[in-house]
């Protein structure tokens, strides 16, 4: 972790709000383990944050949840609104192509090796997706073997989202916390 303000806005961000943002960004199931190694902290830590994050949603009106498969904890939408969302969604992306999406429009620029470290290996999938339908553009690391991903002009036009708009946005680490730009 990188010292200084963004440093300790993280620190002082809840367990329970860092849970969420794990979730949030890895859109896969995951176990309390690898929410407890991902967030830094011990087991039980994980577990109480992971339950204090349930039981918030389960008291508030939202459209998402935690939900529990096997031993793996995942950020959904609740049951039912899945067609409300494929109505709305302007493209034919899947929704964690749209939360791939979503990292690299936040990013602006990344490695494709950090996008599959953020968002797991299914991120390659999604890349070929968006690649197909225009939505990023991908371009060789001069001296690495990874790709740079940017957004492409159909990302702009269709999410009306100026480049300008984007810059004002600090960019993340790959754990998903700010750091200094």
């Amino acid at each position: 972790m990188q010292t200084g303000a963004p440093a300790e806005a993280i620190e002082n961000l809840s367990l329970p709000a860092r849970i969420e943002a794990i979730l949030y960004l890895k859109g896969r199931p995951l176990t309390l383990a690898e929410l407890a190694a991902i967030a830094m902290v011990s087991r039980e830590e994980a577990e109480l944050g992971l339950i204090t994050l349930i039981t918030d949603y389960a008291h508030r009106d939202t459209a998402l949840e935690v939900r529990q498969e096997g031993k793996c904890y995942s950020l959904q939408l609740r049951e039912g609104l899945g067609d409300l969302v494929q109505n709305l969604l302007p493209v034919d992306l899947s929704t964690a192509a749209l939360r791939t999406l979503a990292t690299i429009a936040l990013k602006k620029r990344i490695l494709q090796s950090e996008l599959v470290e953020l968002r797991g290996s299914g991120a390659y999938d999604h890349i070929k997706e968006l690649l197909a339908q225009n939505f990023i553009e991908r371009k060789r690391q001069s001296d690495g073997r990874s790709y740079w991903l940017t957004l492409g002009e159909k990302f702009h036009r269709t999410f009306a989202i100026r480049a300008e708009d984007l810059q004002a946005r600090t960019p993340t680490t790959a754990k998903g916390w700010q750091t200094a730009a």
